[in-house]
């Protein structure tokens, strides 16, 4: 079909005013930019220590042939998972990355003028998503102390939305709830309202947190907690997300919106690897939360604003154009980070956690842009909002 003819189609009026996924930069393209074959990929908030040799050594070593389809039910994975998490297999679905669990909890519940919840800033599919489906999405604005503002979501809440996204910790600003603040929420929320929790960073979240899953289950609400094997695990390049549903309904209802064939049987078998080598996730994940901790410091001590963070990235006040900052970044020093350009935060840059010499490299490369101005006192705490 000619280009001109393509124009008289119909499409769907939803999908068509969806805003663009922001994606990052591919690394090809940053080289080309900055000049430099060594680039930091500090941008998407992959492990940079990679994943478990396990995971390595099942893949070199599994005898499978590619001609064939992988298992469509993931059955192997999602019992492991089963086992793992203490819950039964047919309440968990697999996807291709949660961001495919996010597009399929959409489908399954929302209708068009449904009404979704959610955060701003926002991780861009938790929008995205429902839109395509014709939802409305309202986004409650993060607090001045850069963390949640409890008593807003809590307002939200009454409205008794169709679905609402919380992601703790929260991407792309990085806190989690507090025992307090997740209490208060499913306290305001209805049963007509299905809770979907996007724990993507789940791995990194402070020990003595709480167990958003076990406060789900005591609730007696409907609930979807989102989890994924790209980010602790290291498994962003194969793609494996998993949802742990409060009921069985939801489970089939968000399998049927799914691809079928959706997890190919490398990336199944890469999850079970990784999934059973718990010691080398938690190691990195404590030698991340150690290096994001220090990263952090650094960047206060010279002037920069930074949301606190139980992620493996922070989330940086430049007080300008993030754009200007990311691009001075890339051309100059070869350091790919996140500019975020959602309305009203785009002086906010996200940057990933990677191995120390590329965190010495950004920490250097920030203390060489104008000096920033004066950084104003974060206000006071005012209970459980923050």
């Amino acid at each position: 079909m000619a280009e001109e003819e393509a124009t008289r189609l119909q499409f769907n009026p939803h999908v068509w005013a969806l805003p663009p996924y922001n994606a990052g930069m591919n690394v090809d393209d940053a080289r080309a930019l900055s000049g430099r074959d060594e680039v930091a990929r500090l941008a998407s908030n992959e492990n940079p220590e990679g994943c478990s040799p396990k995971v390595t050594e099942v893949l070199r070593e599994m005898v499978w042939e590619p001609w064939r389809y992988a298992d469509p039910a993931c059955r192997a994975l999602r019992a492991a998972l089963a086992r793992h998490l203490r819950v039964d297999a047919d309440h968990i679905v697999v996807g291709n990355g949660s961001e495919e669990l996010i597009a399929a909890v959409s489908r399954a519940v929302l209708q068009p003028g449904d009404q979704v919840v959610t955060v701003a800033p926002s991780f861009g599919l938790h929008e995205i998503e429902p839109l395509a489906c014709g939802a409305s999405v309202v986004k409650v604005p993060m607090s001045d102390r850069l963390t949640f503002d409890v008593p807003a979501l809590q307002a939200a809440l009454t409205a008794k939305p169709a679905l609402c996204f919380l992601s703790t910790p929260w991407n792309p600003v990085g806190p989690a709830l507090s025992e307090a603040q997740l209490a208060r929420l499913v306290a305001s929320a209805s049963p007509e309202t299905l809770l979907v929790m996007d724990e993507a960073y789940f791995e990194y979240a402070d020990e003595q947190g709480p167990d958003v899953l076990q406060a789900l289950r005591a609730s007696g609400l409907p609930y979807v907690a989102l989890r994924t094997f790209s980010k602790a695990y290291g498994l962003a390049g194969l793609r494996v997300g998993y949802a742990i549903c409060s009921h069985r309904q939801i489970a089939r209802a968000m399998a049927n919106a799914k691809t079928p064939f959706n997890v190919n049987a490398a990336a199944q078998a890469a999850a079970q690897a990784a999934l059973a080598d718990q010691a080398w996730m938690r190691a990195s994940v404590q030698r991340l939360r150690a290096e994001r901790e220090r990263v952090r410091a650094q960047l206060g001590q010279q002037g920069w604003r930074v949301a606190p963070s139980q992620t493996n990235f922070l989330f940086v006040d430049t007080r300008q154009n993030s754009v200007d900052v990311a691009e001075r970044l890339l051309r100059a020093h070869g350091i790919i980070v996140k500019a975020w350009r959602e309305p009203g935060y785009e002086q906010f840059l996200r940057v990933t956690i990677g191995m120390p010499p590329e965190n010495n490299r950004f920490l250097d490369a920030m203390r060489a842009l104008a000096t920033p101005s004066a950084m104003p006192e974060l206000p006071a705490a005012t209970g459980e909002a923050a």
